[in-house]
């Protein structure tokens, strides 16, 4: 049976992920290799290193489940389903199975390996991908990176890094500067930051699909282009709730909620680029911190908040708790080690610092943060 690898590498961390499902080697490059170093290779030419294996069929899934269930194991919460664990770090293996989405897993922290079984070819491209980026991750906190709450944007290699709550602007700010002054993309919720040898915080994107509800996808002139993409077979990410794509084929720009939950389209990172023509940057050197809240009718405008970093703008074990650390692929807190944040807090605290109001009117508020964080 032939098999298929590719391998994702930034800033020295990597992995390679092999697959006989060409399609699984796919999904992880689109997915990642946007803002990662992605290129396919022969398996035959792999030899060291993290490799994660990923195998689609029922019968390997059945023996890789039923392993877990014959041994001692206990039940968690893993991407919001149950998930029944056996081993640790000390007896070297650590299998898994989640029922639910029918995917098994066997990692080997020591030598890097971690082998994921599952019975549908998407729901094993998913989770290769995310447990990709995972070791990856954990590769880069144990190298001294850590983890901002942040979305940002790069300027000639400057980095404008936008941080606040939920819903303060982050992912309304960095689209904003991206399609109106043609900023290159690095992230829009979160970002690795690492103290540099030259005294500033180097910046390296977090690879995600981004979640943009209807209003600021209407605002940045991309419903209609989203909606002629769905009519020509095209289609977003599939964790994208189907009542978002059935919105967007009829037209209709009012923002849904289920609950007090907002349901926004979800947008692969290749995306980014080929639907909305955005550039996209793969690192940068933080230069300006910008602290928004939206308002609406507000004009925008400086203010004097006073808002600093803090500890809450690190990600940590307690933020992520939707993927934790039970393949031991990170071995630090998930958020990086707290003299790695402490010196990055420290960097960064000199840096420009900008607490602005923000308006609906998505032209006028990328106008005024281009000037204001000196991108005009």
């Amino acid at each position: 049976m032939s098999a298929h690898a590719v391998r994702l590498e930034t800033a020295g961390a990597f992995v390679t992920v092999v697959s006989s499902e060409r399609a699984v080697t796919d999904w992880t490059g689109r997915y990642l290799g946007p803002w990662w170093n992605a290129a396919d290779v022969e398996p035959e030419t792999i030899c060291a290193g993290p490799l994660l294996t990923a195998t689609v069929g029922r019968e390997a899934y059945d023996d890789a489940a039923f392993r877990v269930t014959q041994e001692p194991h206990t039940s968690t919460t893993y991407a919001r389903e149950q998930m029944l664990l056996a081993g640790d770090v000390s007896s070297g293996v650590i299998r898994a199975v989640t029922p639910g989405s029918a995917l098994a897993y066997r990692s080997e922290p020591g030598s890097g390996a971690l082998e994921i079984t599952g019975c549908r070819t998407e729901d094993v491209a998913t989770a290769t991908a995310r447990l990709a980026r995972e070791m990856v991750r954990g590769a880069l906190l144990r190298d001294g990176w850590s983890i901002l709450h942040a979305s940002a944007v790069v300027h000639e290699g400057r980095v404008i890094l936008t941080l606040g709550e939920k819903r303060a602007g982050k992912t309304t700010t960095a689209l904003a500067l991206a399609a109106r002054h043609r900023l290159g993309l690095l992230a829009n919720d979160r970002v690795f930051v690492r103290a540099g040898q030259d005294g500033g915080v180097d910046v390296l994107p977090w690879p995600s699909a981004a979640a943009i509800g209807f209003g600021l996808l209407n605002a940045l002139g991309w419903f209609d282009v989203a909606r002629h993409r769905l009519e020509r077979g095209e289609a977003l990410h599939p964790t994208q709730d189907e009542r978002v794509t059935d919105a967007l084929r009829r037209g209709m720009t009012t923002p849904l909620w289920d609950g007090g939950r907002e349901l926004k389209a979800q947008v692969w990172p290749d995306q980014f680029v080929d639907w909305f023509g955005l550039d996209l940057a793969t690192g940068g050197q933080a230069a300006a911190l910008v602290f928004p809240r939206v308002e609406a009718g507000a004009v925008p405008a400086v203010e004097d908040r006073g808002r600093v970093l803090e500890d809450g703008d690190f990600m940590s074990g307690v933020t992520e708790d939707r993927y934790p650390d039970v393949f031991a692929l990170a071995r630090v807190d998930g958020g990086g080690a707290p003299a790695a944040r402490r010196e990055v807090a420290r960097r960064l605290a000199e840096l420009p610092h900008h607490c602005v109001v923000l308006g609906h009117d998505v032209t006028a508020n990328a106008d005024f943060l281009a000037k204001v964080t000196g991108c005009l």
